[in-house]
């Protein structure tokens, strides 16, 4: 495993402990002496994500706002695969999808760059190692939209993705969320990416929100659409049943990845417009 993974790994255990983490815990769930535990909780104190005290650390007390796309896509990676196989069960062979920036967008066009078959699809991105990825595909047409791109994100925002978008007319768009609370909304860091995903969505006949459970009731600062406003939402089977019922009664259809694949709706036929 390398450096980056085991900081993901170190990071999301003390997020499931109540922020809290012991040397020894974390030498045995990375399998790795206590020296190199402890050269990893230097090298994330120093990023100023963790605070070393005697036999482990703890989180800050301010997480960092956003962390970099390369770390958050190493933590629930297992999950991250399940809904994005889901989501491309339900995506046409061919037509136009918008896809999203973020760690589960760029699984789902790893897996759509994996999936059989002899379709030509569209995809428009506002993800720039999303339309890197899929550029390599020979069934698939990648279009990178214009703008400004995050560094942190590597996702194109302002007035120019904004305005191209609102030229388009997609069959599905394919959203993330960093935060999803049910009776509220789905939210991401910054109103700049809020209102690209807005247009997104104005764009797409079909709309997928994909989400990992743990984003569930976990708060974020700017929400960019309420949940009725998804056709479906997907995520993994850990969501809970209060929640997965306060999801429905939004509005939405919900895929709990992995289950019940009979009950899932039938794949986005070509030419599904709003």
């Amino acid at each position: 495993m390398y450096p980056a993974e085991r900081h993901a790994v170190i990071l999301d255990a003390a997020r499931r402990q109540g922020g809290e983490v012991t040397v020894q815990q974390l030498g045995e769930l990375l399998e790795v002496t206590p020296e190199t535990v402890r050269r990893d909780l230097g090298a994330l104190e120093r990023r100023g994500l963790l605070r070393r005290r005697h036999g482990g650390a703890v989180l800050t007390a301010r997480a960092p706002f956003e962390s970099p796309l390369s770390l958050r896509g190493l933590a629930e990676a297992a999950e991250r695969r399940a809904v994005a196989a889901a989501v491309v069960a339900l995506l046409p062979e061919e037509g136009s999808v918008l896809l999203d920036s973020g760690t589960m967008t760029l699984e789902i066009a790893r897996a759509l760059s994996a999936r059989p078959g002899d379709g030509s699809l569209l995809v428009v991105t506002t993800s720039l190692p999303v339309s890197l990825l899929l550029a390599r595909h020979p069934r698939v047409d990648a279009l990178l939209l214009p703008g400004r791109v995050r560094a942190v994100t590597q996702a194109v925002v302002g007035t120019a993705t904004e305005q191209r978008l609102s030229e388009l007319q997609v069959d599905a768009a394919v959203l993330g969320a960093n935060g999803v609370i049910p009776g509220r909304g789905a939210f991401t860091t910054v109103p700049e990416e809020a209102a690209v995903k807005e247009r997104m969505l104005d764009a797409a006949g079909h709309r997928i929100l994909a989400v990992l459970a743990s984003k569930f009731d976990s708060p974020s600062f700017s929400r960019f659409a309420t949940l009725d406003r998804f056709d479906t939402v997907v995520t993994d089977t850990r969501l809970d049943a209060e929640l997965a019922a306060r999801v429905e009664d939004d509005g939405p259809d919900l895929i709990l990845a992995g289950e019940h694949p009979g009950s899932r709706p039938t794949t986005i036929p070509k030419g599904t417009l709003a």
